[in-house]
């Protein structure tokens, strides 16, 4: 399966980008590192600059058919420089009209309250989203990982501590797909 990971050309905090992504090498899928812009995206260690990445794909340039699913790692800056890119914000969109499964971690939230696919939906995320996610017509939960079975599956975590159980859920939910 080919698994879309979004993320703006900088300020996605880097584990939460490495970690799901080598669950999914190691689980034999193929993730796909798509961008707003080409070339390689600036990755965090929360504040500080980390590592680089090579961008293999720019959004606007793929759609959502080609994937099994979407990751959105999170990071502070990373959703919110997303949720101004309008390419950006109908491709997470498309995942949700398609049926297709989503995951989202940490700060990540941001982008899908921007594309307007929270109404309706239990979620979680980093403390400071739950104002957003509820004035966007979702609930809050303040739990480890959370899978929504709604039109698609939404699964959702708070922070990088969260990522084994994230990346459990990711590999399940994706599969049954």
């Amino acid at each position: 399966m080919r698994i879309a990971f979004l993320t703006a050309p900088e300020g996605v905090e880097q584990v939460e980008l490495t970690d799901p992504w080598q669950a999914v090498v190691d689980a034999g899928h193929e993730p796909v590192l798509v961008s707003t812009k080409p070339g390689h995206i600036q990755a965090f260690h929360h504040l500080d600059k980390a590592d680089t990445f090579p961008v293999d794909a720019v959004v606007g340039q793929v759609q959502a058919e080609s994937f099994g699913g979407l990751v959105l790692p999170g990071g502070v800056a990373n959703p919110d420089f997303l949720r101004l890119d309008q390419r950006a914000v109908e491709f997470v969109r498309s995942f949700f009209t398609q049926g297709r499964p989503v995951a989202a971690i940490c700060h990540a939230p941001w982008t899908l309250v921007e594309a307007d696919v929270v109404r309706g939906r239990t979620l979680t995320s980093w403390p400071s989203l739950r104002t957003d996610i509820r004035n966007a017509g979702g609930t809050w939960v303040d739990e480890q990982v959370r899978i929504d079975q709604g039109p698609n599956k939404l699964i959702t975590s708070r922070k990088p501590d969260d990522l084994k159980a994230f990346n459990e859920a990711i590999l399940t939910e994706f599969t049954e797909q």
